[in-house]
């Protein structure tokens, strides 16, 4: 996924407009959020996480969501998780499975890895004839195979990420939502499994929702970018990135993006004093 030099730095589109919508489109939308604002209560106090975002996101889309820290990216995915509601305006999933990973991977370190996976399937009523043929092929589409009877101290952190994602296709989800999944990982570990994500992705064309702090990870894997203003959460800015081959993100072309991202970035947090 190259993108283009005529395109490097990509123009951004109109908030709250989908830049695989628009009129003759014949994509339609797995997640949309109308007007949402979340607000918490502490005591007398209310603390406004996000504010009237609008947001659409088309099937088989993957966006990317930055911002600066507490400007509401989490909240957004705990929203559309159904873990929490919101304060005022709508959120849609169009009946579509949903399945929510994390920056650690949170597994269960008495099981095996195998075992770990497996729990989803079960959680699912998947006889238990069939659960280990599956398990197996899980473990294999995150390149994983061989290492099922391992348990996670056993495994390097970005293998047990790759059991925390074969759990998250366990759940034969639609939609992943990813909250930093790879932040904790070291830069190696992190472009392999930008690769691996990639590769599932296209393979099972699954919609993803994919907050990080890492401009350039955006630019390396979002088909668009979202930008988020500081406290409360605002949709600032929205920046799809072409697609056309294989994308690294030590390329000219992703670095181009992320420049731009992280200008645009530092202007808006430089607004609130950070």
């Amino acid at each position: 996924m190259s993108i283009g030099h005529a395109q490097a730095t990509p123009p951004a589109v109109e908030p709250g407009a989908s830049a695989l919508s628009g009129p003759g489109s014949a994509v339609s939308s797995a997640v949309e959020l109308t007007d949402v604002s979340k607000a918490y209560r502490t005591g007398r106090n209310e603390l406004l996480a996000l504010d009237s975002v609008s947001l659409s996101v088309a099937a088989g889309e993957f966006v990317c969501i930055i911002g600066a820290s507490g400007c509401g990216k989490s909240t957004l995915l705990n929203l559309a998780a159904g873990l929490d509601k919101p304060t005022a305006g709508r959120v849609d999933t169009r009946g579509h499975r949903l399945a929510l990973m994390f920056q650690e991977p949170a597994l269960f370190p008495w099981l095996t890895a195998g075992r770990n996976v497996e729990l989803a399937l079960r959680a699912r009523g998947v006889p238990r004839d069939q659960r280990r043929a599956r398990t197996s092929e899980l473990l294999d589409a995150v390149r994983l195979a061989g290492f099922g009877d391992k348990r996670p101290h056993e495994l390097s952190g970005g293998m047990r990420q790759r059991v925390a994602l074969a759990r998250a296709l366990a759940q034969d989800a639609d939609i992943l939502l990813m909250d930093e999944p790879f932040g904790a990982l070291d830069a190696m570990t992190r472009d392999l499994l930008h690769d691996e994500l990639e590769r599932i992705c296209a393979e099972r064309t699954l919609t993803v929702l994919f907050v990080t702090h890492n401009v350039r990870e955006a630019a390396r894997l979002g088909d668009r970018v979202i930008l988020l203003s500081s406290r409360p959460g605002r949709v600032i800015g929205e920046y799809p990135v072409p697609r056309e081959g294989p994308r690294r993100i030590d390329s000219a072309e992703v670095a181009q993006i992320a420049a731009m991202l992280t200008d645009r970035l530092r202007e808006e947090m430089g607004r609130h004093g950070y």
